[in-house]
């Protein structure tokens, strides 16, 4: 059924539960893109022409019923064999399986819980539309607390030929003794079930029990219930009250409409109540065992003939006692109440009989308990009792895995007749966590985290610790899932806490050209950025130094600032041009510079004095070249002898010197002395 799609529109999604009749999916309508729920008619009554009309029926009862109190009935159809009805989709649980899970109620939350399905059977009786079946498990408690009435699937409108007047439909603990006897209904009907429903909310037990259908239901003919104060003490006179007229076994004792019901009710809640009129009327005139509490008693008890004075009576008693009618009609008929009562037990036993099957063995109810549902059924009839799976209603368990059965009516061990229907509840599994949205731990401390993630309905742990440079040691720096994402309520949050920025060695790169020491400070983790300087021991485009230094700690995705070399640095050279040779040298050599020496002839510059230099700036310790005025010509002095050859030997070999011997020569170079 999964993924199927009724009458092009409808969507089947996932079971949602088994009714007596029909299975309920949830379902998308793809037309307006909302969740519904679909009921689709069990497979085994689809062929049955009397319930697919009963199948439609509670489509066209329910889809003209408008109420908030009741749920709303969208569309139905037939897809091949398939009968389905759409439906609001309601979440929260049961009334039944809220009682069985938290017990009796507080009084308050009853009463609210009554007035609301009193206006959804307000609705439908004015449609002519008794509902038949109002027990717990029709009643659907949403997330905001308030109700909605389910399941008219055997309601009856009261010109309906589908169900006859003496039809026994309906839950054994819930139905009317009119119900029971099949006598005609009418909107009292539903105000019994009703109050059966709030003593339930108010004690956390139906009234009447028994082994099988039949026991209950001569109870439900023939037994007065035990008031409900006497289960639970907490509940009060008025609301006690109220619970016991609505189930008056004769319909006229009953409230008569469920307008009527429903402003008691909320009389009730406003704290202005008057006092019910026969509440009391149903209990019986002697009872059976002790009362316990007194003067609370709702019990109507006689007066006593030595002193003629009324038993302490409750709020509730007085009541009744007043209407002095009814209880002189009351003492005329006690006898007579008593063979109608054995009467109605033969009544009732005829009926049930009549609609069971007469004479039914009694046989011990297996335990189901544990077992599919498909493996309990193939258990039933293999026992050969003709016991069959009745109601099926699923509910989650956090004990019993998906698709066992966790409880059973009747229970196990119990007897039943032959062919009894046999009740269950299916487990859904454990129930589903709510979802949130992930909090943003980012900074916070461990315990801020987990505080803020209590908030969430999440559990934390701590996970590794992390580098992170943006966070404060010990903060949280990471987690798992991400901030923003979608989690159970329950999951677990894993938080890595900082531990600061992670450490690296700056590695040695001095020597290294520019491209090579960035390549090997990105590979260990930094950021690289370069200045330049001159350096003459550093050859140009090589990098002369790191900041940090090499081998120290440095954090991981901090800079490194590297310097490369420029080559040697240049200097400005002293002007030395037009000064004396020998006060030029001087100069320069001060200034740091080697200085190399050429003559030239010069008529515009005295002789020994500097005509030009090599260059006016340079590197640090760089030879700089001058240029020294020899004057303007040669003159010999005497007679030369000879050439300007190595024939004597030089007395000299400076600038400008003479040579020894007959006669003097000048050179324009460098002048060497000889003989």
């Amino acid at each position: 059924m999964a993924d199927r799609v009724l009458g092009g529109r409808y969507q089947v999604l996932d079971k949602v539960g088994t009714g007596g009749m029909a299975t309920v999916y949830r379902g998308m309508d793809q037309v307006l893109g909302r969740t519904v729920a679909i009921k689709t008619m069990l497979p085994q009554y689809a062929t049955d022409p009397s319930f697919a009309a009963r199948f439609k029926q509670e489509a066209q009862a329910a889809a003209a019923l408008n109420s908030p109190y009741i749920v709303s009935v969208y569309d139905w159809g037939k897809d091949g064999d398939t009968y389905y009805i759409i439906m609001e989709y309601l979440r929260g649980t049961d009334l039944k399986s809220g009682i069985r899970k938290h017990g009796a109620l507080d009084c308050k939350k009853v009463a609210q819980i009554g007035s609301q399905i009193a206006q959804a059977l307000s609705v439908a009786h004015n449609h002519d539309i008794i509902h038949r079946d109002i027990k717990p498990q029709n009643i659907m408690v949403q997330p905001d607390g308030n109700i909605k009435v389910m399941d008219f699937g055997i309601a009856r409108a009261k010109n309906s030929h589908l169900t006859t007047d003496n039809s026994v439909l309906g839950t054994a603990h819930y139905v009317s003794p009119e119900q029971t006897q099949g006598k005609p209904l009418g909107p009292t009907t539903d105000l019994y079930s009703l109050g059966i429903v709030m003593y339930e909310a108010a004690t956390g037990r139906v009234p009447f029990d028994g082994d099988n259908a039949v026991t209950v239901a001569m109870k439900q003919v023939t037994e007065q219930p035990v008031p409900p104060s006497q289960i639970n003490p907490n509940v009060d006179p008025q609301l006690e009250a109220i619970i016991l007229k609505c189930m008056q076994k004769d319909p006229k004792d009953r409230f008569q409409t469920a307008d009527e019901l429903y402003h008691t009710l909320h009389d009730y809640l406003a704290g202005r109540m008057q006092a019910v009129n026969n509440a009391t009327a149903m209990l019986p005139a002697t009872p059976t065992t002790p009362l316990s509490r007194g003067n609370g008693s709702t019990q109507s008890l006689p007066r006593t003939q030595s002193t003629g004075r009324m038993r302490p009576q409750s709020a509730t008693e007085q009541a009744a006692q007043e209407e002095e009618e009814r209880q002189k009609k009351q003492k005329r008929n006690r006898v007579l109440a008593i063979v109608g009562a054995i009467a109605g037990i033969v009544v009732v036993a005829l009926i049930i009989a009549s609609v069971l099957g007469s004479g039914s063995k009694a046989y011990s109810v297996p335990n189901l308990l544990g077992l599919t549902q498909d493996v309990a059924q193939a258990q039933l009839d293999s026992d050969g009792h003709g016991f069959q799976i009745g109601n099926v209603s699923e509910q989650y368990s956090s004990s019993v895995e998906e698709g066992k059965i966790i409880e059973q009516t009747p229970g196990a061990g119990r007897t039943a007749t032959e062919g009894s229907s046999i009740d269950i509840v299916v487990s859904k599994g454990e129930e589903p966590a709510a979802s949130v949205t992930v909090p943003d731990l980012t900074n916070c401390t461990p315990s801020e985290a987990q505080d803020l993630l209590n908030k969430y309905g999440l559990k934390g742990q701590a996970g590794d610790s992390v580098y992170n440079a943006d966070v404060e040691v010990g903060h949280v720096a990471e987690q798992e899932p991400a901030a923003g994402t979608s989690a159970k309520a329950g999951d677990t949050i894993t938080y890595h806490l900082s531990q600061g920025a992670e450490q690296v060695s700056v590695p040695n790169v001095v020597g290294d050209s520019q491209s090579s020491a960035t390549s090997a400070l990105q590979s260990a983790g930094f950021e690289v950025s370069v200045t330049q300087s001159s350096s003459s021991s550093i050859e140009k485009g090589n990098v002369i130094s790191t900041n940090p230094s090499a081998g120290t700690s440095a954090d991981k995705g901090s800079t490194v600032t590297i310097t490369v070399s420029t080559g040697p640095s240049s200097v400005s050279v002293p002007n030395v041009v037009g000064e004396d040779q020998s006060s030029a040298e001087s100069a320069l050599k001060n200034a740091g510079f080697g200085v190399t020496v050429t003559t030239e002839e010069s008529s515009s510059v005295a002789k020994g004095k500097v005509i030009s230099q090599s260059a006016t700036s340079a590197t640090a310790g760089s030879t700089i070249t001058i240029v020294v005025s020899s004057g303007s010509g040669s003159t010999n002095s005497g007679t030369n002898n000879g050439s300007n050859s190595n024939g004597g030997s030089n007395s000299s070999n400076t600038n400008g010197g003479t040579n020894s011997g007959t006669g003097e020569s000048t050179n324009s170079g460098s002048t060497t002395s000889g003989t």
